[in-house]
């Protein structure tokens, strides 16, 4: 070591004692979700890391590296941000159930609950209403507690019992609840109307001239509604306003919500999931609308994955659900920080 070093490596074996009880339980939850996986019937899917395209959310990061071809040509890809596109190719290619534990990669993220480089657990049913992922979810998470014996989850001064029925809430009666305000108001078709939010949040978060519509949502849901999630127990936040769909489907009958659901615990959000957007003509509209927005704030934009547009119009109807597994592994195992339950942390950090 070298005189400026001021820590240990996170290997010598006095620090890493002090982290074996945690990875200790990452393999006994690893254990238990893949045993429960196999008694559902669904099959452990491997897919590739490196793609055309990471995926195409507006404030989703991901590193990019060149291959070199045979022929000497270059190749742009990216580390994926999600094994979403790959999954749902396997789903038009037949598969009925499927989930993987996926290594993905967010760029210009760090915190204590955040990696660079993390843990995805990702699952998706054929033929299947979202609220069939939305009870395996809260399955899963009582297995993993389960797994290693806690009685509770604690972070951050909150508790929630994992094996209590859950908090179902949606986000429109969240907002009404923690906020005081009508979200769905704010909601013209599928569309937000920037003016008559920022009117409505006004005193509430600070906004700026150029925040959207998605933005000052997100404001209000961190600094309001999210805090108050997942308290005592799990909290299912669904129907999510049209503005923030992502990859899911418009609800039947309320073009102002989609069929999103996100669970909660101790305030920490846990799982992201969806009834499956199929329409293909749709989903290259949201991406390209994504894009531009990205362009516009970040100088950036990610290439369209042509061969998962094609897939997403092959696909059958389904829903799915990514997972934070390394978040839950800090949960169930009673961690205080997300890096002390992976076996190696993030690289360059002691």
């Amino acid at each position: 070591m070298t005189g400026h070093d001021q820590t240990s490596p996170w290997w010598t074996p006095q620090r890493y004692a002090d982290r074996r009880p945690f990875l200790q339980a990452r393999t006994a939850i690893t254990r238990a979700l893949r045993a429960w996986f196999e008694e559902q019937g669904f099959a452990e899917v491997e897919t590739a890391i490196l793609q055309i395209s990471p995926g195409n959310e507006t404030h989703l990061h991901a590193p990019r590296t060149e291959l070199t071809q045979a022929d000497g040509s270059h190749a742009t890809r990216y580390l994926r941000t999600s094994p979403e596109f790959a999954c749902k190719k396997l789903l038009a290619a037949g598969e009925p159930k499927i989930y993987e534990f996926a290594r993905v990669f967010r760029d210009r993220e760090r915190g204590d609950l955040h990696l660079p480089e993390f843990t995805m657990l990702e699952w998706y049913r054929a033929n299947a209403p979202y609220d069939a992922i939305m009870a395996d979810t809260i399955v899963v998470i009582a297995h993993a507690a389960q797994a290693t014996g806690i009685g509770r989850f604690s972070f951050r001064g909150r508790m929630a019992d994992p094996f209590a029925e859950p908090e179902l809430l949606t986000v429109a009666a969240g907002f009404e609840r923690f906020a005081g305000i009508d979200l769905l108001a704010t909601i013209a078709g599928r569309k937000g109307d920037r003016e008559a939010l920022a009117s409505a949040a006004k005193g509430r978060v600070r906004i700026a001239d150029d925040d959207t519509w998605s933005d000052i949502f997100s404001k209000l849901l961190v600094e309001h509604v999210e805090p108050n999630l997942g308290q005592g127990r799990l909290t299912v936040l669904f129907e999510y306003p049209s503005p923030e769909t992502a990859l899911a489907r418009t609800k039947a009958g309320e073009p102002r919500v989609v069929e999103r659901f996100e669970v909660y615990a101790c305030g920490v959000e846990l799982a992201n999931g969806f009834g499956e957007l199929t329409d293909a003509v749709e989903q290259r509209h949201r991406f390209t609308a994504d894009m531009d927005e990205k362009a516009r704030r970040y100088s950036e934009r990610y290439p369209l994955d042509e061969d998962f547009l094609a897939a997403v119009g092959q696909m059958p109807e389904a829903s799915g659900v990514a997972l934070g597994f390394d978040r839950l592994v800090m949960l169930a195992s009673g961690a205080p920080r997300i890096d002390q339950v992976v076996w190696t942390p993030p690289a360059g950090e002691t």
